[in-house]
Formats: structure tokens, sequence, C-alpha cells
């Protein structure tokens, strides 16, 4: 029987007065990798958002690992073991890459040591010394995963990773995502680059007007296939 490590029911979603989420609801089992598909404007990185309290109001049931989420502030939702990792990277420009490393508090045991991140990520050690604004595009992204990695949380939320980055790099990603994987974590994506997506996860989840009205296993892409084309213009 699998473990449920995020488990949503029911999730509104608010920014001031405009109410983004409705109704949200999907599970996630620890090790596994969910991918959120849909348009822009569909409610995807709000409900990452969401899960992390970084909206103005929400209401219903996020639980991780068994706990409820939806009352706690940010900090304690990070401390269960969640890592966010938004779609502006939030690069600290003016610290080296390696300066970026060190600064993420430890959430829980288990994060990657420096050693370890540039075993995974070899041009980050390249560039351990340069400036957050010196770094490419996919340097930067790199930089934004990893610190993550340091921290020990074992739920990884990806928002849009491979955005605007050149195939070379959407490749080292995807085999960052397979290798995070076969280590035990779990992920959720938000992507639109829906080839990157489609070999790395195990089930999909189509959002639409800020609720999941779809989802699909690994298995039963192929079937789905003309149905993701109407919703997604993939």
């Amino acid at each position: 029987m699998a473990t449920r490590f995020l488990e949503i029911n029911n999730l509104q979603g608010w920014y001031g007065e405009s109410h983004v989420l409705h109704g949200v609801n999907f599970h996630v089992d620890e090790g596994e990798v969910v991918t959120l598909l849909g348009r822009n404007g569909a409610g995807r990185t709000s409900t990452m958002r969401a899960i992390m309290g970084l909206i103005g109001r929400r209401t219903g049931s996020i639980k991780v690992r068994g706990t409820e989420t939806v009352g706690l502030a940010t900090h304690r939702i990070a401390r269960l073991g969640i890592g966010y990792c938004p779609e502006e990277r939030g690069i600290f420009s003016s610290l080296s890459a390696e300066e970026n490393l060190m600064l993420p508090p430890a959430l829980a045991a288990g994060g990657m040591s420096v050693d370890e991140i540039y075993a995974m990520f070899p041009n980050l050690q390249e560039r351990a010394q340069s400036q957050g604004t010196r770094l490419s595009g996919g340097e930067q992204q790199m930089l934004a995963v990893a610190r993550i990695l340091r921290t020990g949380a074992k739920l990884l939320l990806l928002d849009e990773i491979s955005e605007g980055l050149a195939p070379v790099i959407v490749q080292k990603l995807a085999e960052m995502v397979i290798m995070l994987r076969k280590q035990g974590y779990t992920i959720v994506m938000v992507e639109q680059n829906f080839r990157f997506a489609a070999p790395l996860a195990d089930r999909f989840l189509v959002m639409e007007h800020g609720e999941v009205i779809q989802q699909f296993s690994q298995a039963e892409l192929p079937s789905r296939l003309e149905t993701l084309h109407e919703y997604l213009g993939v």
C-alpha cells in the first residue's frame, strides 16, 4: 500500500478578492513524480503556492504525511520536508553560487552535502565562485533546485524548471529528476514543456479554471494525447 505524502481535498484559494482555486483535489504518493498540466492561468502555480501557504487565503485540506497544514505558517510547512522552487528562481545575485548553496537552513535530516550537489551538477562546481548575476539561466535553475536539496526536503515542488532553457540544459534537468526519483524523492512539477514532462511523470493532472479536471497515469498517456491536445494545444 503506497504511503500518501501529500493529500489535497477541496482546496479553495484567493489572492485578495480574486478566487483562483475552485476545489482542487489530488494526492501524491511517496516516491511518485506527478506533473500538473494546463494552460497559463489554469491554477497550477497557485496550487503550488497554496501548498506552501503563499497565497492570500486558502480553505479546504492540505495534508503532508497526515499533518493538516492549512492553518500553518509557511516556515512550519517547509519544516515538514517540503522544498519549493518557484518559477522566478530567487537566486541571491550578489552572492556566489557556493554562498547561495550555503544559505538554506536544514529542514530535516538527510540534506545533500555540497560535494553531493557538485557531483550532480558539475557546472555549479565550475562556477562556485561566480556571482549569481554571472550565471547562465540554466546554471541559475540548477542552483535553485540544488539549494532545496541541501535542506533535507523530500517533497520537491518544481515550477516550470525547464522554461526558456537550452535543450542540453533541459536534458540535464530531466536526468536530475530521474536520479532524484531513484533516490526516493517525491516530486510535483508544473510544466508547460510537455515533451520534457511526458517521460518523467508517473501521473499527469490536467487543470483548468482552478481545478483538476482529468488525471491519468504514464501507461494511459498514449491514449490521452488527443484529449491533451484539446486542453493544452500540445
